[in-house]
C-alpha cells in the first residue's frame, strides 16, 4: 500500500511538471536514444546515432565522462583521454537524459545558443595585502664585551633612532681593561714623542711613525665597538678609564625587537636590539593555490593604501610553499615617506597576465550544489546537460578547465526551463523502473 501511495505521490508531481510546461505553450518530446544527434568538433569527428544506424552500424562507442562523445569506432575521449565504452544501447548510460524541442517551440521561448571558442582571457585577483618591514634592512645590534647594562634610551619597539644617537650605557671590567690597555700606549706616544722631538724632526723618525699607526689602530678598535671618538678623546685628556661606557648606533633605524633591559647581563651572542630601515617596505599579499597558478613574478599589481591612494608596482616574489593552505607573494615599495606603516593593511588587485582558454558566456552556466553544468545543442532541437569544471571569470566570459570541446553549442538562456524538463524525463524513467520491478 506505502508504494503505491508513494508511486502516486511521484506521478501526481509529473504530471503538474507537465501541466506547467503545457501552459507554457511549449511542445517538448522527451529524447529517444535513437534519434539523438551529436554537434562535430574540430577535434574529433563526432556522430549523432541517427548518422550511425543511416551507415548500417548498430554499435556505438561512447565516453563515460561526455556522453555527446560518440563515435561508430573504438577510441579515446578528447576531453578525458578515457576510452570510450562500445554499447549497442545509448539509453544504458545514465548522462543520457536530455530533451527535444520542436523549432516554433524554440522560437517562442527564444533560446539563444553561443559557440565554445578559444580566446585570450585577462583576470583580475583582488585580495588583500599586510605592509611588513623589509627583510633585507633588519639590523641587529650586539655589543662587543660581556657587561651590564646601566643606561637604556631604548624603550619601545616602533621608536626611531638616529645614527651616532646614545642607545645604552654599559659597565665592563673587560672594557676597562681596554682602555687602560690604550691608555697606556697614549702614555708612551707622549713620552717618546716628547723625547725625541729635542733631538731631530718627528717627521723623519721611521720609529715615530711606527707608534702613531699603532696607536691609531687601537683607537680605531674602540671606534669599532660603538664607542664614539668623544669617549676616546675623554680618555685621552683625563688619561683614566671610563667606567660606564656610552654605546652609540651604527646606522638610523625604526625598533622592531628589544631584547635587553637596564640591569641584564649582556654578552656578545645575544641580540640586544633589532633595528629596521622602513624607507623601504614589503606588502606580503595573500593569495589562495588557485589563485597562485594565474600570477607570475612581473604582473601588474595596484595597492589600495587606507587614505584612498592607489600605488602602481610590480610583483617580484611568489612564494614556492604553502602555509595554512595560502600562498604569499610580494612587492616592494619606497616608502621614503612613510606614508605606509608596517603592520597595516592594503587592499591590492594583480592585473595576471592574459592566456589562451576555451571560454563560454557567463550567463550559459547553471551553478548547483553537485558542480557546473550547461544544456548543450546536439542540433536539430535536441539539448542535453553536461556537467563541466569552470575556471576564471572576467567580464561576460567565464573559462571552460574541462567538459566540453571548441566549437560546441550551448543554450545561454532558457537553460533552466530545459534542465528542469531533462530532470522530469530522469524522475519518469526512475517510475517506470520501479513499476517494472514491483
Amino acid at each position: 500500500m506505502a508504494k503505491k501511495i508513494a508511486a502516486g505521490i511521484g506521478l501526481l508531481g509529473i504530471v503538474i511538471l507537465a501541466g506547467y510546461f503545457i501552459s507554457q505553450r511549449v511542445s517538448i518530446s522527451w529524447l529517444d536514444p535513437q534519434t539523438t544527434a551529436q554537434t562535430a568538433t574540430p577535434d574529433i569527428k563526432t556522430l549523432s546515432l541517427s548518422e550511425i544506424s543511416k551507415a548500417g552500424k548498430k554499435q556505438i562507442w561512447i565516453c563515460p565522462m561526455h556522453p555527446e562523445i560518440m563515435q561508430n569506432h573504438p577510441g579515446t575521449c578528447p576531453i578525458c583521454g578515457m576510452d570510450l565504452v562500445q554499447s549497442k544501447d545509448s539509453a544504458a548510460h545514465n548522462h543520457d537524459h536530455g530533451v527535444h524541442i520542436d523549432t516554433a517551440s524554440i522560437q517562442k521561448l527564444g533560446v539563444r545558443l553561443a559557440s565554445i571558442k578559444k580566446t585570450s582571457l585577462s583576470h583580475e585577483i583582488r585580495t588583500y595585502g599586510n605592509v611588513i618591514v623589509d627583510g633585507d634592512t633588519l639590523y641587529n645590534i650586539h655589543t662587543t664585551v660581556d657587561g651590564w647594562i646601566k643606561k637604556l634610551n631604548i624603550n619601545s619597539v616602533g621608536q626611531q633612532i638616529r645614527k651616532g644617537q646614545i642607545i645604552y650605557e654599559i659597565y665592563s671590567p673587560d672594557l676597562i681593561a681596554q682602555q687602560k690597555e690604550y691608555l697606556r700606549f697614549v702614555v708612551r706616544r707622549d713620552q717618546t714623542l716628547k723625547t725625541i722631538g729635542d733631538i731631530s724632526p718627528l717627521v723623519e723618525n721611521p720609529y715615530v711613525m711606527d707608534l702613531l699607526q699603532e696607536l691609531s689602530r687601537e683607537r680605531t678598535k674602540f671606534l669599532y665597538k660603538d664607542i664614539g671618538i668623544e669617549s676616546v678623546q675623554q680618555m685621552e685628556d683625563s688619561k683614566q678609564a671610563i667606567e660606564v661606557v656610552k654605546i652609540l648606533a651604527a646606522q638610523a633605524g625604526v625598533v622592531t625587537q628589544i631584547n635587553a633591559r637596564e640591569g641584564n647581563f649582556v654578552t656578545p651572542s645575544a641580540t640586544l636590539f633589532t633595528l629596521a630601515d622602513v624607507s623601504k617596505v614589503w606588502v606580503d599579499i595573500t593569495l589562495y593555490p588557485d589563485q597562485a597558478g594565474r600570477v607570475q613574478n612581473g604582473d601588474a599589481v595596484i595597492l589600495k593604501t587606507p587614505d584612498g591612494q592607489e600605488i602602481k608596482t610590480k610583483l617580484d616574489f611568489i612564494n614556492p610553499l604553502a602555509e595554512n593552505n595560502k600562498i604569499s607573494a610580494r612587492v616592494t615599495l619606497n616608502n621614503t615617506n612613510l606614508r605606509l606603516r608596517p603592520g597595516s593593511f592594503v587592499d591590492v588587485t594583480i592585473h595576471a597576465q592574459p592566456h589562451e582558454a576555451l571560454v563560454l558566456p557567463r550567463s550559459s552556466v547553471i551553478h548547483t550544489g553537485q558542480g557546473d553544468l550547461v544544456i548543450l545543442s546536439r542540433g536539430e532541437g535536441h539539448f542535453l546537460p553536461v556537467n563541466i569544471e569552470t575556471g576564471i571569470e572576467s567580464g561576460d566570459w567565464i573559462e571552460v578547465v574541462d567538459g566540453l570541446l571548441e566549437g560546441a553549442e550551448v543554450a545561454v538562456n532558457g537553460q533552466f526551463l530545459l534542465d528542469a524538463a531533462s530532470s522530469l524525463q530522469d524522475a519518469a524513467q526512475r517510475m517506470q523502473e520501479s513499476h517494472k520491478h514491483q
